[in-house]
């Protein structure tokens, strides 16, 4: 009796529904657990193979036998088969289920007694599909009253909070990875050695014109001291990149320019050029700048005066030429 379901058809199902198995039951990180372990794939493609090739040489056999079969014989095969398929349990089980009832011979038996419009309708018996898919739902009503009407389990309410929060903790796991959803208020600070590589790199091509490669200082402020416009640490450097500088004087804003990751990368290389000390490196400007919460020493309050009045003089020596 030939095979209702081809081999070709048979064993790929088979294969898909393995594979998906393994991808549910095997934590195999990022990559797909079929390259994962490599070896279950082997020995599947080689079963599919086995499988399909056995598949050929049989047909191939039945073929060959079937032709050398007169008219007669041919035919007497195909009524067998036909009727071993028809006489087969599960066949006849599956007809029944699928297929219409046996009806009364009489119609007038299942005549009901309204009509419409000269309508009228036949009390026939209902496929067993239809039945079993009725019987289900109404079982699936009655736990559904009893699970959430009469022992009060969740609301829709509460089910719609809980789902928001989890949505906000995937949110926020999300932003963890994301790099360019970084902002001034979750910047932070890069210290690994490829990073700042990076931004070493960013700070060269974008930055140097203005403040020279060492970060001395040369239109724009001295990067390698202590004192800041804007003020200094992680999230105001990204803030002041990020938007720019003074109006009117100040550098333009490069958030059109760079990404918010490659902002992150440059702010954290300027805040490693502090107390570098290039050569001929520019004037202070603007103010020692400390962490909230971290007072100023007595060393930084002489500093910070000796500055001024290095500032002073400078001012002075201009205002006589």
């Amino acid at each position: 009796m030939k095979k209702l379901i081809p081999v070709y058809v048979r064993v790929p199902v088979l294969f898909t529904l393995v594979f998906l198995a393994l991808e549910y039951f095997i934590d195999s990180g990022d990559k797909p657990a079929f390259l994962k372990y490599p070896m279950v794939s082997i020995f599947l493609f080689v079963f599919l193979f086995i499988q399909i090739a056995i598949e050929i040489v049989i047909s191939a056999m039945d073929k060959i036998t079937y032709a050398i079969l007169t008219d007669e014989q041919k035919k007497k095969l195909a009524e067998e088969e036909a009727k071993g398929i028809e006489d087969s349990e599960w066949y006849k089980k599956l007809k029944i289920f699928f297929g219409k009832p046996k009806q009364e011979e009489d119609e007038g038996a299942l005549l009901l007694d309204h009509d419409y419009d000269g309508i009228k309708e036949l009390d026939n018996v209902l496929p067993p599909w239809w039945v079993y898919l009725f019987y289900g739902t109404v079982l699936f009503a009655v736990i559904y009253l009893v699970r959430f009407h009469i022992y009060g389990d969740y609301t829709q309410k509460e089910e719609f909070e809980t789902e928001m929060a989890e949505a906000r903790l995937a949110v926020e796991e999300y932003k963890k990875t994301a790099k360019d959803l970084v902002d001034a208020n979750t910047v932070t600070l890069l210290t690994d050695a490829g990073d700042l590589a990076q931004g070493k790199t960013i700070f060269e091509t974008n930055c140097a014109a203005c403040h020279r490669a060492d970060g001395g200082g040369g239109i724009g402020p001295n990067l390698t001291d202590e004192f800041w416009v804007l003020g200094g640490g992680i999230k105001n450097v990204f803030h002041t990149i990020s938007e720019g500088g003074r109006d009117g004087k100040g550098m333009v804003a490069w958030k059109g320019t760079l990404k918010p990751s490659e902002i992150q990368l440059v702010a954290s290389y300027v805040l490693s050029l502090q107390g570098t000390n290039p050569a001929d490196a520019k004037a202070p400007d603007g103010e020692i700048w400390k962490e909230e919460g971290v007072e100023n020493t007595e060393e930084d309050t002489e500093e910070t005066n000796a500055t001024e009045e290095v500032k002073t003089e400078q001012g002075a020596d201009v205002a006589l030429n």
